[in-house]
C-alpha cells in the first residue's frame, strides 16, 4: 500500500564506553544527525556483567535536551543539583527535561543475579524551551497503561495514544509516542503513525518482519543478513508514510516503537549539551566552568 512506511535505514547497536567506565550499546547518536530529528541518541544498557555498569555516570551537566530512561530490570539511583534523589526501578520511566541546566549522576545496579536492562533516549528541545527550568516526570510501572489486544499483542504506552488509552508522559513539545510492543508467534500488527512524524523501532528480543511490503531484495541492499527477519539489537528508521506493519512467524518479537514531530532546527552538540548555535554551546560550557550553569530561578 502506498501509505505504508518502509525501512529506509538500518543500524546495529555498537559497544561504546561512557560515564566513569560503563560499557553499553549505542543504537544511534551524534554521527546520525539529523536523520532522527527530534531524537538525538538511544543507548541500550542491558548487561549481566556488573563490571560493565557499576562505575556509573558520575556528576555531569545537561542543557537543552530531555533524557528518557526506561528500566526493565535492576534499578538506577539518581541525584541532581536541585537536591532531588530517587530510584528508577524495574518497569519505571524517568522523563527528565534538562532545560536551562541540571547537573546529575546516575548509578545503575543489577537485580539479585547481577543483571540490568534498560534504555536511555535523548530527545531534543526546541530553541524556545532550551532555557526553561528543568523538571522531571517520574513514572511508576503501575502508571504505564498495558494493553492486551485480541490477537495477543501486548503494548505498554509510555507516551502517545492507542484508541482511548493515553500514556502518562504528555504535554511534551515534540508530542512523542513511546511504545513497548510484544507480538506473539504467527501474529500481524498494524499501527498508524502520523505522516509528519519521524519514526523508528529498536528490536530488544526475538525477531520479526517489519513492513512486509519491503522486498527481500531491498532488505539485502540494506545489509539485513537475516532478511526478512529483524533481530535483537537492531534499529530501523522508517520512511515517510502513515502506518507500519509487523509480523512474526514461529518466534515472538519485542521492540520499542518511537516517533515524534521533527523540530527542523539547527543543532550544536557537544557531549551532554545540545543547543542551536555554537555561541550558545560555548556559553553553556563557560557557565559550567565558572559555576553559573545551574540557574538560581530553577
Amino acid at each position: 500500500m502506498e501509505n505504508a512506511r518502509k525501512i529506509s535505514r538500518i543500524f546495529n547497536s555498537k559497544p561504546v564506553l561512557e560515564g566513569a567506565g560503563v560499557t553499553l550499546k549505542r543504537a544511534f547518536g551524534f554521527s546520525q544527525l539529523p536523520l532522527f530529528d527530534p531524537f538525538l541518541l538511544l543507548d541500550d544498557f542491558r548487561s549481566s556483567d556488573p563490571q560493565e555498569y557499576l562505575k556509573g555516570f558520575l556528576w555531569h551537566p545537561h542543557r537543552g535536551i530531555e533524557t528518557i530512561t526506561y528500566v526493565l530490570d535492576g534499578y538506577v539511583e539518581h541525584a541532581d543539583s536541585m537536591g532531588n534523589r530517587g530510584i528508577i526501578a524495574a518497569g519505571e520511566v524517568q522523563w527528565m527535561s534538562a532545560g536551562s541546566g541540571i547537573i546529575h549522576e546516575e548509578m545503575p545496579f543489577g537485580n539479585k543475579d547481577g543483571r540490568i536492562e534498560g534504555f536511555q533516549l535523548w530527545a531534543n528541545l526546541p530553541g524556545s524551551q532550551k532555557m526553561t527550568p528543568p523538571c522531571y516526570r517520574s513514572i511508576a510501572a503501575a502508571q504505564i497503561p498495558f494493553l492486551q489486544l485480541e490477537n495477543g499483542v501486548a503494548i505498554r504506552i509510555v507516551s502517545g495514544r492507542i484508541g482511548a488509552v493515553e500514556g502518562p508522559a504528555s504535554g511534551i513539545a515534540i508530542d512523542p509516542e513511546y511504545l513497548d510492543v510484544t507480538l506473539p508467534p504467527d501474529t500481524t500488527w498494524t499501527h498508524p503513525i502520523n505522516a509528519a512524524r519521524k519514526a523508528f523501532a529498536y528490536v530488544i528480543a526475538g525477531k520479526g518482519i517489519f513492513n512486509p511490503e519491503n522486498d527481500t531484495e531491498d532488505l539485502h541492499c540494506l545489509k539485513i543478513k537475516s532478511a526478512p527477519f529483524i533481530e535483537n539489537d537492531t534499529l530501523l528508521l522508517f520512511s515517510d508514510g502513515e502506518r507500519i506493519t509487523v509480523a512474526t512467524k514461529k518466534e515472538p518479537v519485542r521492540f520499542l516503537l518511537v516517533s515524534g514531530n521533527p523540530l527542523n532546527e539547527p543543532v550544536a552538540w557537544n557531549g551532554p549539551i545540545v543547543m542551536n548555535s555554537r555561541e550558545e554551546l560555548q556559553k553553556a560550557f563557560e557557565e559550567f566552568r565558572n559555576g553559573t550553569f545551574v540557574k538560581k530561578t530553577n
